[in-house]
């Protein structure tokens, strides 16, 4: 008998800016291979397309028109893509920010699986690792789902740091009274008594160089987590490392996240352990992107 997921063509894509060396369709489209699904994973690129996020709508009609199936978005449309969709599932709605649109029946329904992406990626990278206080840096779109989850871990207070304190406070009063606002000059405070931190913030990419901190301000009691996964090793965690912390990248986040958006795309859950291989592979193959 012919197996089902044969019967699958999945078009799917992903939207953000200097996204080209993105691994997300290397990571779709082998899984989907290993499943026998047909898929092709196309990026959007708004600069390259010269375009902007005020361009959203248009591109998701334009996309949804052409007959994909769904797509993943990122910096810097994760909030801003809220609002031309036409549902939200619940932890988005939570959050007001979305990662993964699928396409059904006419309707554009948000997600957003970077939160349990970050969650779970966090349960297998960093066992055992106190959360009672948690800094967090970076209240866009990666630190409201990165916030979330980390309450979900156990986070008794998490410190959310931003350059635009009314964006931190915001969030904070969305995540209820374990959440405080700061601002970068609360760090060196901050950081000296918190069990870790958690980055989300774009520096540290390629298209973003740089460290967003003070390396002065890390210490041996602090481990330190990391949203970036291009590089993989990303200066901050050098850095970190070099003082003694334990460190977590943004790789685990990145393929679990990806297998929560897969599983909405093509109504078929993938593996995870599988797919987790599959980016250590590329990693290795692609050892020049691994380090800053």
């Amino acid at each position: 008998m012919r197996d089902r997921n044969h019967d699958i063509d999945l078009r799917v894509g992903l939207i953000g800016s200097g996204i080209d060396e993105s691994l997300s369709p290397a990571l779709h489209e082998e899984e989907a291979r290993a499943l026998g699904i047909r898929c092709t994973y196309e990026l959007y690129d708004l600069e390259a397309l010269d375009l902007s996020p005020t361009d959203l709508g248009a591109v998701l009609a334009e996309l949804r028109a052409d007959g994909l199936r769904g797509v993943n978005v990122t910096h810097p449309c994760k909030q801003r893509v809220v609002e031309h969709l036409d549902e939200l599932s619940r932890q988005a709605a939570a959050m007001g920010a979305v990662n993964t649109v699928v396409f059904e029946e006419g309707r554009t329904v948000g997600h957003n699986t970077d939160w349990p992406g970050f969650a779970e990626g966090f349960r297998q990278g960093m066992p055992g690792a106190r959360v009672d206080e948690v800094v967090l840096l970076g209240a866009g779109g990666a630190g409201t789902a990165v916030a979330h989850a980390s309450l979900e871990l156990g986070a008794r207070v998490l410190h959310v740091v931003d350059d635009d304190r009314s964006r931190a406070e915001e969030l904070v009063t969305a995540l209820g009274p374990a959440a405080r606002a700061a601002g970068p000059e609360d760090l060196a405070r901050l950081l000296g008594g918190a069990d870790g931190l958690v980055h989300a913030t774009p520096t540290g990419m390629a298209s973003h160089p740089g460290v967003a901190i003070d390396p002065e301000l890390l210490h041996p009691g602090l481990w330190v987590a990391e949203v970036v996964y291009r590089p993989l090793v990303t200066p901050l965690l050098e850095r970190a490392r070099e003082r003694g912390c334990r460190t977590l990248d943004g790789g685990r986040m990145a393929v679990f996240q990806a297998a929560y958006a897969f599983e909405l795309f093509a109504g078929v859950g993938p593996d995870p352990d599988r797919m987790l291989e599959h980016f250590a592979h590329l990693a290795a193959e692609e050892g020049a992107w691994t380090r800053a």
